[in-house]
């Protein structure tokens, strides 16, 4: 809409004839602009805007109960909204340091179970509280006024009256004297800012603490077991069979990367067997174990073919040779699976020597560097 239009100003004053739209900048200099207040300046620029004021219920008197209430009410909500922000980072920050470690543990209860849930719900707390102490700010210590206004393109005039309105607006919410508001927002502002700041943690912190790509739980002694928790003998498979064994550790049977393939060769495999430069004696007897993990793309290479010597990888079909200590002879893999050096204990169980001396799973271009 575009016509001559008369109103007031934004802050009272009496209706004033007014130009068609923009306020010229040669009725009103920068120089003339400059020796006006900026009330009269918000007068102004509401006048020449076209702006009419419809209705307007004031705030609350200044100094009043009802001001005491409301930023009572306000600065409360912001500030448990800080202390909920705060208390995520704490959660996040301090486990593992004051609070107990959190582990990628599937359990019913204990602190790995309650991480995530108590990192989300505080959060969330502490944005719907924001959002809460926003509404009550708004509704009960801001004037509600409704004001229509013409469109029209901007000037100087436009911008330095505008600029005058925007600071009046900032006096009319009235933060300057409401100094318990204006430190809960601090204090939420804060607390909100970390919390914000929690999911970057992952791009901060090293995942290569403790070498985790380069080490699995096998250990000196620790003993090969099957996936019901049995310990295993020479003697226990037949010849030409394979039993996946996991590490005799706390959920060791949900360790991917420990997963490992103990094979019992047939006697014309071991007459013909040519281990690793360096792993001659990584075996037992006619026992051999190798890491189940593919060191193509991590897939679990759980097919052996006994007849050829070969164990196959199902998802892109590279095939491993145990006779030539797990050599790739097809397929993408191009790096051996890697054995686990393996002898028996007091009791006659399998146990590892150690845990392998190479990293398992996919090859990735620093591995040689773990």
């Amino acid at each position: 809409m575009s016509a001559p239009h008369t109103a007031p100003g934004s802050t009272g004053g009496s209706d004033t004839p007014g130009p068609l739209h923009g306020g010229p900048d040669e009725d009103y200099t920068p120089e003339r602009l400059a020796t006006m207040t900026r009330e009269e300046l918000d007068l102004l620029g509401a006048r020449y805007d076209g702006v009419q004021v419809l209705h307007v219920d004031p705030a609350p008197e200044p100094g009043s109960r009802l001001e005491k209430a409301a930023v009572r009410q306000v600065s409360m909500t912001f500030a448990l909204a800080g202390l909920s922000a705060f208390a995520a980072f704490v959660v996040y920050v301090g486990s593992g340091w004051f609070l107990p470690d959190w582990q990628w543990d599937i359990t019913e209860g204990g602190w790995s179970a309650l991480f995530t849930p108590l990192i989300g719900g505080l959060g969330g707390l502490s944005l719907t509280l924001v959002g809460v102490g926003m509404v009550l700010f708004t509704k009960k210590l801001l004037p509600h006024e409704t004001a229509v206004q013409d469109k029209h393109d901007g000037s100087h005039f436009d911008r330095v009256t505008t600029g005058a309105s925007l600071l009046g607006g900032l006096n009319t919410y009235g933060l300057a004297r409401r100094k318990l508001i204006t430190r809960s927002l601090v204090f939420m502002g804060g607390g909100v800012g970390l919390m914000l700041l929690m999911p970057l943690g992952g791009l901060i912190r090293n995942p290569n603490v403790g070498n985790p790509l380069g080490t699995t739980s096998w250990a000196e002694g620790t003993r090969l077991l099957r996936d019901d928790g049995s310990p295993i003998r020479p003697g226990d498979q037949q010849p030409g069979s394979l039993e996946t064994v996991f590490p005799a550790v706390p959920g060791g049977n949900l360790e991917a990367d420990a997963a490992t393939m103990l094979i019992r060769l047939r006697p014309e495999q071991v007459s013909v067997e040519q281990p690793r430069q360096g792993q001659d004696d990584f075996g037992y007897g006619d026992y051999v174990a190798y890491s189940k993990i593919c060191t193509h793309a991590g897939c679990p290479v759980s097919l052996y073919e006994q007849e050829t010597s070969r164990i196959l990888c199902p998802c892109h079909q590279s095939q491993f040779d145990v006779t030539q200590g797990a050599k790739p002879v097809f397929g993408p893999a191009t790096r051996p699976l890697p054995q686990l050096p393996i002898t028996v204990d007091d009791e006659g169980f399998f146990v590892a020597r150690s845990d392998y001396i190479e990293a398992v799973g996919p090859t990735y271009w620093n591995r040689e560097r773990i």
